[in-house]
């Protein structure tokens, strides 16, 4: 396939009523040429198209870091400066596509994921704003699900977040607490699970609402299986 790949094919495809076949459509295509083209759609108000473009950045990358390893980390670089103050923007969408990527390729994770963690901690390149901490604690999940070990060295940056204000911090937090933590986290957990406040995630390929409180009984189902 020569020349760029138009912006509305791959907005048909992100689109379309069949996710499976349309990811697999993109599984197809030359992995550099999507990853270019996926860029814009990472911020779309659409949140099926964002978050489908978020899976597809993952796959991509990892295709791309197959055949060419440092055009890969050129777009984690593109990614990490979309969340530097000096860019000028404010990086919707970055901390999610950073997350799926290192979560498909363990190679670019061990480079990256230190670097990724430290947007979780006050002490390092702290993100403030709530609407990213979404972002990044999704992505945070996503890498502890694959890659649990890498994580598990931060996780006291995450019980701070089981009390924000913002009902999808919490339930992101529960979450990773839940893959990464251990018996002791327990009491930092029940407090949430009579917590009835609603929030949008990203699970199995879909977009769907949760309830705080249901993710913080599963994650506690969970640190009782690591027990």
């Amino acid at each position: 396939m020569k020349g760029r790949i138009p912006r509305e094919r791959i907005l048909e495809i992100l689109s379309g009523s069949n996710v499976d076949a349309g990811l697999a459509t993109l599984k197809g295509m030359p992995s550099g040429k999507v990853v270019n083209a996926l860029f814009s759609f990472l911020y779309h108000q659409d949140e099926t198209i964002k978050w489908r473009a978020v899976t597809a950045m993952g796959f991509s990358v990892r295709g791309l870091a197959e055949d060419d390893m440092e055009k890969a980390r050129n777009v984690m670089r593109r990614l990490m400066w979309n969340l530097n103050d000096e860019s000028g923007g404010i990086g919707w969408g970055s901390p999610e596509a950073m997350g799926e990527i290192l979560a498909c390729h363990e190679g670019l994770s061990r480079e990256y994921a230190p670097i990724f963690l430290s947007y979780a901690n006050r002490d390092a390149n702290y993100l403030e704003l709530p609407m990213l901490q979404r972002g990044l604690l999704w992505g945070i999940a996503r890498l502890s699900e694959e890659r649990r070990h890498l994580v598990i060295g931060s996780k006291s940056h995450f019980f701070s977040y089981l009390e924000s204000n913002d009902p999808a911090v919490r339930g992101h937090a529960s979450r990773i607490v839940g893959l990464i933590g251990a018996g002791e986290d327990r009491e930092r957990l029940s407090p949430l699970v009579k917590d009835k406040s609603p929030y949008t995630t990203y699970l199995d390929h879909r977009c769907m609402t949760r309830l705080v409180g249901e993710t913080a009984r599963e994650a506690l189902v969970n640190l009782e299986k690591q027990t």
